[in-house]
């Protein structure tokens, strides 16, 4: 039995939740299968939804393709496996999301790849650490959690000079602020389910390609045969909901980044709270840049830090149940985490004191509530 709408369609997609397809005859299978035919075989390596969400995406980042991921770490996992072979060396900023650093350090060198860091906010260190080869090399837009900034197209500029693919983590930015592949970046990964996706309820990553080398069809090939092999394919449910996010998310990003920058503000008059960290600040180490290279916002996330650490933290939270503790980020609400305890739980001490990861810190992901609302949630988190 075949769906028969007659002449109308609807007009919110549906979902195509079915694992599997149908095949008139054998005929009809080869053909799809060897693509002299449009259609779709199996949900691991392929659906509907995820086609839709790719497709649009892809429009978004300004990328010649794009695919759909069940998470941001698969997303990264896939960009690594589609590029790398035994012997090759990953060239890495120094500030990465815990998960990501976990997953170089730790994983990757069974394979027999190597991963050299260096500090992506001095071109002249990054110059120097290429002069030995490198497969490619990874950066964050707006690092997590300490939202330093790096100048994506000098650094897409250094990498092409030295033969080295250049791959993006622009979650935090995401594409309203930044779209690296404007900038020459060749892969760029996102995770949806935070801000893109933007309501807390979906686990989703997406990889997308541009250029001379990632650009390719035979690229995009690669990584589809990566995807549907280890397993990292999106459902169907998730698909639709990040659709269904899409059409509001510059509304959400560029009011919540107007929150977040008049919230760095006050809190630097708050009592209690020793440091403001966002880069909209004009005491941010990376002000001067982000001006230049994020002239539409400086994004949701901010930290800051408070006297008298751990304590300090939980009476924070205890004080403040409005702005609830979730170690996530994206959410159309204000949330906050601890990246000692959350997203850089694993780092050793000493990389948490170089990264300046301390007890008292707090990441706060601001929402896009009337921001009277954040204040006063938070001046009662504040209160001594």
């Amino acid at each position: 039995m075949r769906d028969d709408l007659g002449s109308t369609q609807p007009l919110v997609p549906p979902i195509y939740q079915s694992s599997v397809y149908t095949f008139r005859d054998l005929d009809h299978v080869d053909h799809v299968y060897e693509q002299q035919e449009t259609g779709y075989i199996y949900a691991r390596d392929g659906h509907p939804n995820a086609t839709r969400l790719a497709e649009q995406l892809a429009a978004v980042e300004q990328a010649e393709w794009a695919m759909i991921c069940a998470t941001g770490m698969g997303a990264i996992s896939a960009a690594l496996l589609a590029t790398l072979q035994q012997g090759d060396r990953i060239l890495a900023s120094t500030r990465l999301y815990g998960r990501t650093s976990q997953l170089l350090v730790q994983e990757l060198p069974r394979f027999g790849v190597q991963t050299s860091w260096v500090d992506v906010c001095d071109l002249a260190q990054v110059e120097a650490a290429l002069q030995q080869p490198a497969r490619l090399l990874f950066v964050e837009t707006i690092s997590n959690p300490l939202l330093r900034v790096v100048d994506v197209e000098a650094l897409a500029r250094l990498a092409h000079q030295h033969d080295c693919l250049f791959v993006v983590d622009n979650t935090f930015a995401t594409p309203v602020l930044l779209r690296p592949h404007a900038l020459s970046a060749d892969l760029v990964v996102e995770s949806l389910t935070k801000i893109i996706g933007g309501h807390g309820d979906i686990t989703l990553g997406m990889i997308s390609g541009a250029g001379l080398k990632a650009g390719t069809s035979e690229f995009h090939t690669q990584v589809a045969q990566v995807i549907s092999m280890w397993g990292l394919t999106a459902n169907p449910f998730d698909c639709w909901l990040g659709e269904r996010g899409l059409p509001t998310l510059s509304l959400r990003v560029r009011q919540a980044s107007q929150n977040a920058l008049q919230l760095s503000h006050w809190l630097a008059t708050q009592p209690g709270v020793s440091a403001v960290i966002y880069p909209g600040c004009a005491q941010h180490p990376d002000h001067d840049l982000a001006r230049r290279v994020l002239p539409d916002g400086y994004g949701h996330m901010l930290c800051f830090a408070l006297e008298g650490g751990r304590e300090a933290v939980n009476r924070f939270m205890r004080q403040a149940p409005g702005i609830p503790f979730s170690p996530s980020l994206g959410y159309t609400r204000t949330t906050c985490s601890h990246p000692g305890t959350t997203s850089h739980r694993h780092a050793s001490p000493a990389e948490k004191r170089r990264q300046g990861i301390h007890e008292g810190l707090i990441r706060l992901s601001v929402g896009v509530e009337d921001l009277a609302e954040i204040q006063k949630e938070m001046a009662r988190g504040l209160r001594q």
